[in-house]
């Protein structure tokens, strides 16, 4: 898959002038415009719109420095309908905005042109397996947090210690189905996996679509999750860096590797939390999709 992937890369670079229709770089790496976005922005560490933006600006950094052309004419050329809104979108990037680098001759950021290879390493497996289920619910406490790559996520601990014993009693009750127990899910808000994105982030407990969520008065969250297809993948290793390393592997190597691409829907953790640094299982739970056609 990473020789379409790069094959999309080539057509958005082609079209850096003009509207970069993703649909059909999607097209070309044979799959869907959204795990397309998605596997873009676990691979590279940034949503596809940022790199677009990255890479136009680079360019048009290079065309004001060189003075040939005006620079209505460089927002013109790059999709920009007004010099104000070419002007944000430059500063965005460079820190500068496009006037004064053309009189002052300022220091530019470069967004080089991305493209994706196989780097061996020890070879490692991922045990992993298919399940079809049937709708279901999640009854638990939602927050909204930002997402952390590597080392503790304060905003998620500080969401589990804010949970009351009542709510844990009642959605242990309410465990009817796998994956069984008290679980996390996150929900993503947009196509974005890069470090400090926001997600609504669940603690809860996988329960039947019809389930009630109050308790004492006291509401849960609820969440209702439509049938599909779930990739299982179990883990074992030190916390929480095992489970960030599963996270990230599935999308850069698992997904590359096999006829599946994600669909809309929360993933679901399943762990037991210890001590920073301690070793323990863990079970994620990632909504996909077969791929047909040529890559199936």
């Amino acid at each position: 898959m990473l020789e379409e992937l790069n094959r999309a890369l080539e057509h958005v670079e082609r079209h850096l002038d003009r509207e970069v229709d993703v649909a059909e770089a999607a097209r070309i790496a044979m799959t869907s415009e959204y795990h397309f976005r998605r596997l873009f922005s676990a691979l590279a560490g940034m949503p596809l719109s940022v790199y677009v933006r990255r890479r136009r600006m680079t360019l048009a950094g290079a065309e004001v420095l060189a003075g040939e052309r005006t620079l209505l004419d460089i927002a013109v050329r790059y999709g920009y309908g007004s010099g104000e809104a070419f002007a944000r979108a430059f500063r965005s990037v460079h820190g500068v905005g496009p006037g004064e680098v053309r009189r002052t001759g300022a220091v530019l950021t470069s967004q080089p042109r991305m493209s994706f290879r196989v780097v061996v390493e020890g070879s490692s497996t991922m045990r992993y397996r298919i399940v079809e289920k049937d709708a279901f619910r999640i009854v638990g406490r939602k927050a909204r947090i930002p997402l952390v790559h590597q080392g503790v996520n304060a905003a998620a601990a500080a969401h589990v210690e804010n949970l009351g014993e009542q709510a844990i009693v009642r959605m242990k009750a309410l465990s009817d189905r796998d994956p069984e127990g008290i679980l996390t899910a996150v929900e993503h808000l947009s196509d974005s996996r890069e470090e400090g994105a926001e997600v609504d982030y669940w603690i809860g407990v996988a329960t039947g679509p019809g389930a009630m969520a109050e308790d004492l008065g006291t509401a849960l969250d609820v969440l209702d999750v439509p049938a599909g297809t779930w990739a299982v993948f179990d883990n074992r290793g030190p916390y929480p860096s095992a489970l960030q390393e599963l996270w990230r592997d599935v999308f850069t190597q698992w997904f590359p590797s096999n006829p599946y691409a994600s669909r809309p829907g929360p993933e679901l953790l399943k762990t037991q939390p210890v001590e920073i640094g301690a070793e323990t299982g863990a079970q994620l739970w990632v909504p996909v999709e077969r791929v047909t056609g040529e890559r199936a």
